[in-house]
């Protein structure tokens, strides 16, 4: 018979049925064995009996956890099997024998992020692992849908576009180089000829941060668009958001049922608009719940999660201070202190999900950012020319991916977003 899914076997319902996978968990005496099989679609209860087997009982009385496995037999409803169906098994084989496998219950985090490579077969990162390629999809449709083009950025770069010291540097052979932290120095001279561009790459930051929201090497949703103003750039960045959500709801119900993720906690943000708040407001909020924060501060995780506190959708945060900002922020000309940008917060104390600003377009402002944040003007060359030559008012945003995959998932880290996490401490498997 041809092999199907365990799923597909599972929505058959009944007859015969061939499958394939792995054993998930084993159990059985003298006359019986249960073996619970996974493929990447679900898991199943089969049973065999010695009766049936007398000749290879000790084959199939001796089999571990993780062997490989092909089963042939006949489904039927089970309301006592773990997915309330069961498989009679006629016949099998043995495709691939497996040792002690050294993942089990209650193991350390150390352990299982030593064991990276094994615990991606756990029900868990299953489920983490499907949803994110959910939310890939989403973002590449979005964009698409709003006839945007894909473009791609060198990731070995000569100079920074955040905070200097969050650079990795590296040897580029007689010379100094650094890894990308974001696309956007080359994205904005992209724009000038495609107006509408977006990538789904790798960034890295050397922040030296063991929080449960950062990691050294993480996947970067970004995109530049002209003719745009920060009204505009929320609008885009509200909208990509609710579709990552909305796809997520409409294919990965099982997924969230194993990751015990509430759907109910996730529909606000489809059906609700995202509050807009500038950065002042937010101080005088906090400032009625008992927080004081001086005003030209960063705002830090635990302000952000005060003032998020009890939302249940993200919220806009706009016009930080002009000096806190990275170099081609501009002032906002209503308020020349803060700049034209925002950062969308999180609720459930997910902190930033998506930083984006307006562009600045004064080759003067902007060399004397640079100057200011300690950085080599000359290194910025080819940046400064884009304005030189028939400028427009355009912006952009970028949103960590394994930041909303671990708001979707309900993750208690950033980590278990992505499937070989890299961060300060740790760079294997």
């Amino acid at each position: 018979m041809k092999y199907i899914s365990i799923q597909e076997a599972i929505k058959k319902g009944k007859g015969k049925v061939s499958i394939r996978g792995w054993v998930y968990r084993e159990r059985g005496s003298n006359k019986l064995k249960f073996i619970t099989l996974r493929d990447s679609t679900n898991i199943i209860q089969c049973v065999l009996e010695r009766t049936n087997f007398e000749k290879t009982w000790e084959e199939i009385d001796s089999t571990k956890i993780e062997t490989s496995m092909e089963l042939h037999g006949t489904i039927k409803k089970d309301e006592r099997a773990p997915t309330g169906y069961e498989i009679q098994v006629t016949d099998y084989r043995v495709v691939g024998t497996s040792d002690n496998f050294p993942i089990g219950k209650d193991f350390s985090t150390g352990f299982l992020s030593d064991n990276r490579h094994l615990w991606l077969r756990s029900r868990k990162m299953v489920a983490i692992m499907k949803i994110r390629s959910t939310v890939f999809g989403a973002l590449h449709e979005y964009f698409r849908g709003l006839d945007y083009h894909e473009f791609q950025s060198p990731i070995i770069i000569p100079g920074g576009a955040e905070e200097g010291p969050t650079l990795f540097e590296i040897k580029y052979y007689k010379d100094v180089a650094f890894l990308c932290q974001t696309w956007q120095l080359y994205a904005e001279a992209a724009m000038f000829g495609l107006e509408k561009i977006y990538t789904i790459s790798p960034s890295f930051r050397a922040e030296k941060s063991s929080t449960s929201r950062h990691l050294c090497e993480y996947w970067h949703a970004e995109m530049e668009v002209a003719w745009t103003d920060l009204p505009e750039l929320m609008d885009l960045a509200e909208g990509m958001v609710k579709l990552c959500f909305k796809r997520v709801l409409e294919k990965n119900q099982l997924e969230l049922e194993i990751l015990k993720r509430d759907p109910k906690v996730l529909e606000p943000v489809i059906k609700k608009p995202f509050p807009r708040v500038t950065y002042t407001k937010v101080l005088e909020d906090l400032k009625k719940k008992k927080m004081k924060v001086e005003w030209g501060k960063d705002l830090r995780t635990l302000e952000e999660e005060k003032f998020m506190d009890g939302k249940d959708v993200p919220a806009f945060v706009t016009n930080y201070p002009k000096e806190e900002m990275a170099f081609y922020k501009p002032r906002d000309p209503k308020d020349k202190k803060t700049a034209l940008c925002f950062d969308l917060l999180g609720p459930e104390k997910m902190g930033e999900i998506i930083g984006g600003s307006v562009r600045d377009e004064n080759i003067e402002e902007l060399k004397a950012s640079l100057k200011a944040a300690g950085e080599d003007v000359d290194n910025y060359k080819y940046y400064l020319d884009t304005r030189k030559y028939g400028s427009v008012p355009h912006a952009g945003f970028g949103m960590g991916v394994e930041r909303i995959v671990r708001w979707i998932c309900g993750l208690e880290t950033i980590k278990d977003a992505i499937a070989f996490p890299r961060t300060m401490d740790r760079f294997k498997p």
